[in-house]
């Protein structure tokens, strides 16, 4: 038998996987850029990309939403976010533009994707996730 938790049997371990999937997801949303600008030529760039990349790791544990139980995780992801840009203009930067890429002006489109977590978990809260786990009808 587990022992008892403030978060009951079983919840803690679920939360805990909230926890390392927020941060493991947007580490490895960053880790390239890391990799990307320690093997550039262009030592300043490749600074700048360090400093984005340590930067985010910052963030993203200042951010982290069971720091901020009742701020919406739209808030929380938006400066995540802008890092993450930031990254994608700099790496495209780094290789010559969009074109040396193979890509051209309608490749933003591909960002689209990205974004889905804004609509889908944007206006949720670390709060809000502990009710929904809990029903009122549910018995423990």
């Amino acid at each position: 038998m587990q022992p008892k938790t403030l978060l009951g049997e079983g919840k803690l371990m679920k939360r805990m996987n909230e926890k390392i999937g927020w941060i493991g997801g947007w580490f490895g949303g960053f880790v390239w850029l890391a990799l990307l600008s320690a093997i550039q030529n262009k030592i300043n760039e490749g600074i700048i990309g360090l400093a984005i990349f340590l930067a985010a790791i910052v963030v993203i544990n200042m951010a982290a939403p069971w720091k901020r139980p009742d701020t919406k995780y739209w808030k929380l992801m938006s400066p995540i976010y802008l890092l993450f840009f930031c990254s994608i203009i700099l790496s495209i930067y780094l290789y010559g533009g969009l074109e040396s890429i193979g890509l051209n002006w309608t490749s933003i489109f591909l960002v689209i994707p990205g974004l889905i977590p804004l609509v889908t978990v944007g206006n949720r809260t670390w709060n809000n996730n502990a009710k929904q786990d809990n029903p009122p009808n549910k018995k423990n």
